[in-house]
């Protein structure tokens, strides 16, 4: 279908209150939609459910599902015009109000509880809330697919749970079949910047998220690859990124999202004391920052000819069940006629307090140009 369609079919769903999601894939110009046909809230119990999923930080809450199975898919192509890539200028200090000091408080205690031997890394947040002169969430869906090619999209929405949106740059986990890739991300840099220098800090933290990931995969795994850790840009940013990838002994999901979410990269490590940590600490829910969301258990078919004019042979084809999860980061949550943005940081041992303050002030740059 056109875009023009598509999105002529978002705005009446949207109208008419009935819950949807609507995402495109990193480097890709097919945008995607679910939209269910009623307003029920459906959710996840095995993993072994299909359709869109969108789970919580806290892993005791539930994941809501909006079912292939029930719902109407739709997809179209999309091709925005580029906006311009000149920089955002930051907001005063004066206008973050007690932000700044309460972040910076929180960073020191984490810093002291990881000198006190509780953990060796804890990932801490902070909401920043902004008004919004239009809350148009399929506008501002739009402006994200414009300034971010290379993230996740999406926008989410269920009259019972919220309304979600982001550019997350993180994937959780892609399986198909039994072959799977995720990647560790960590460490933060202004995109500005001509050469990278990554201190030891930022390169600390990204192994810990690296053999974080091989540790808990390697039981569950044939085979695991490590790349080297490279560059990679996401927005107005850029991060230290490995992929590891490999096969896996079973299909079932369960077992991996367990052993993965949350990550190091969202939560700490080990990861029960740093999560116990963050909930105590940080004063307020993350709900579904830090969480996880994208299709699970879809249905692709992949044809063994290659010439597609041999229709005969294409009988041959292989279907696999494919799945591709991404981390919620860069998002927000809109409510009436403010924005709530989700921001955080990485704190290990040697992490400065005011440094940390300042990352979480670029990051929230990323989604807040898409308000302007």
């Amino acid at each position: 279908m056109t875009s023009e369609s598509f999105f002529n079919s978002l705005e009446q769903h949207f109208t008419q209150d009935l819950p949807f999601v609507v995402y495109r894939k990193n480097n890709e110009t097919i945008v995607k939609g679910l939209f269910q046909k009623n307003r029920g809230v459906n959710y996840v119990s095995d993993f072994k459910e299909s359709g869109f999923v969108f789970a919580p930080f806290d892993t005791s809450n539930d994941t809501v599902i909006i079912p292939l199975d029930g719902s109407e898919y739709m997809e179209a192509d999309y091709h925005p015009n580029q906006s311009s890539n000149e920089d955002l200028s930051l907001q005063s200090e004066s206008l973050y109000g007690n932000q700044k000091q309460n972040h910076i408080q929180l960073v020191h205690k984490g810093v002291e509880a990881i000198k006190e031997g509780q953990f060796k890394k804890v990932v801490l947040s902070r909401v920043d809330v902004q008004d919004l002169s239009d809350s148009k969430p399929i506008k501002l869906f739009k402006s994200l697919l414009i300034n971010y090619p290379q993230a996740f999209v999406y926008c989410w929405y269920h009259p019972k749970v919220g309304l979600w949106l982001g550019a997350t740059p993180e994937t959780l986990i892609k399986v198909a079949n039994n072959q799977f890739e995720t990647m560790s991300l960590a460490g933060t840099q202004q995109s500005s910047v001509r050469e990278v220098n990554w201190t030891d800090k930022e390169k600390n933290e990204q192994q810990i998220v690296t053999d974080y990931l091989v540790s808990r995969l390697k039981d569950l795994s044939k085979t695991i690859h490590v790349s080297k850790p490279r560059t990679v840009q996401a927005g107005n940013l850029v991060h230290l990124q490995s992929t590891v990838s490999g096969t896996l002994y079973s299909k079932d999901l369960k077992p991996i999202i367990k052993a993965l979410h949350p990550t190091p990269a969202v939560c700490g490590f080990p990861k029960e004391m740093a999560k116990q940590f963050i909930l105590q600490e940080e004063g307020y829910d993350r709900s579904f920052y830090t969480g996880f969301l994208g299709e699970l258990n879809f249905k692709e078919q992949i044809s063994r000819n290659r010439n597609r004019q041999n229709v005969e042979n294409n009988v041959y084809a292989v279907v696999k069940n494919v799945s591709n999860l991404y981390v919620n980061l860069r998002c927000m949550q809109l409510q009436q006629d403010k924005a709530l943005i989700y921001v955080g940081g990485g704190i290990t041992f040697d992490s400065n307090p005011e440094e940390e303050w300042q990352e979480t002030v670029s990051k929230s740059m990323t989604v807040k140009k898409a308000l302007l």
